[in-house]
């Protein structure tokens, strides 16, 4: 249930129609416009009469929400919400421009592509240290020395990183080095894993699962949010279809889809989607033109001999020609790069 409250509303008839929700058992979760405050009543309000909040002078209406995820609901936060990774802004007319390497391999690898990325327009370097696999006998990443690298090249080029939490074991060290914490989609629904990441005071990139509905990718965000954590990005991946020429299938769709639904920033992962370098420009260009918040691109300074995923990696001179027509379609889009 919402309640919207009248203009100009003082404090303290906020603090007192909050005062009356919480007095029937219900948390609040508080937004402040402009000129309109919202109060989402988080809880069982099934036995709540509407009535008893359309009667008081300070409230214009009270909806009911029909979803069964709130704080990541648009109802609840009608504004387009903008996280703060380490400076850089995601969301609303800020364009994410993440780059790097699927995995670290080594330290004069990553330095070589950050600074190639950011001379381009990149604005976050991304890095592989854990890697999921499909193979156990695939090349499962350096671990905690990958990350360490990727903390050394940030402090070289001024990039904050985003690198995948794969394990509970790494929560402390994650929080405390890693700017912006990718959650993979082997992992959308791993909810203990989700609650934890609500204890953090990092953001979280949350990629869609491989067959996951819009409601249970959501619904996943939710869990990070009710735990303590608003702070959170949804990335877009592809998703796994009958079509097998391509790796994955890029669901363009969910861009205006989940601006609809939700307040939250959604970026688009091309890479990871068609698994091939040369789908990278077309569906990157026609991401940004479908309002996404930020795109995430695999660049690699010798794809041929990358250790992961090479096939879908740009070389940098591929990468800094698609930004240049990225810039120029997000001038048009209305996005800030």
């Amino acid at each position: 249930m919402i309640i919207v409250l009248k203009p100009h509303t003082s404090e303290d008839n906020v603090n007192r129609v909050e005062s009356l929700i919480k007095k029937r058992g219900l948390d609040t979760h508080i937004v402040r416009g402009a000129e309109m405050t919202i109060i989402g009543c988080i809880g069982d309000t099934t036995a709540i009469d509407a009535k008893l909040f359309e009667v008081d002078a300070s409230v214009d209406k009270v909806m009911h929400v029909q979803e069964p995820y709130k704080l990541a609901n648009r109802a609840f936060h009608p504004e387009d919400s903008i996280i703060d990774v380490s400076g850089v802004k995601v969301g609303g007319d800020h364009l994410a421009l993440i780059a790097g390497p699927c995995s670290v391999e080594s330290h004069d690898q990553v330095l070589e592509i950050a600074k190639a990325a950011k001379a381009s327009g990149a604005n976050l370097l991304r890095g592989g240290a854990f890697k999921p696999r499909t193979s156990p006998y695939s090349f499962q990443g350096l671990g905690m020395e990958g990350l360490d690298i990727l903390c050394a090249v940030r402090e070289e080029v001024g990039l904050p990183i985003v690198t995948e939490l794969m394990s509970p074991d790494y929560l402390d060290v994650f929080n405390e080095k890693v700017d912006l914490i990718q959650i993979g989609a082997r992992n959308m629904q791993n909810f203990d894993l989700l609650k934890q990441l609500g204890q953090l005071d990092r953001p979280i990139l949350l990629k869609r699962g491989l067959n996951a509905t819009y409601e249970e990718w959501i619904m996943s965000a939710e869990y990070i949010m009710a735990s303590g954590n608003e702070n959170v990005i949804l990335c877009e991946r592809g998703i796994r279809t009958f079509e097998t020429y391509t790796r994955n299938t890029l669901d363009l769709q969910c861009i205006p889809v989940l601006k609809k639904k939700t307040h939250l920033p959604v970026i688009i992962d091309p890479s990871h989607a068609g698994g091939k370098w040369w789908l990278v420009e077309p569906m990157a260009k026609a991401s940004v033109a479908a309002g996404a918040d930020g795109l995430m691109v695999e660049v690699h300074n010798d794809p041929e001999s990358a250790l992961c995923d090479g096939a879908q990696s740009l070389k940098p001179s591929n990468y800094d020609q698609l930004l240049k027509q990225i810039k120029q379609i997000a001038s048009v889009v209305g996005k800030i790069v």
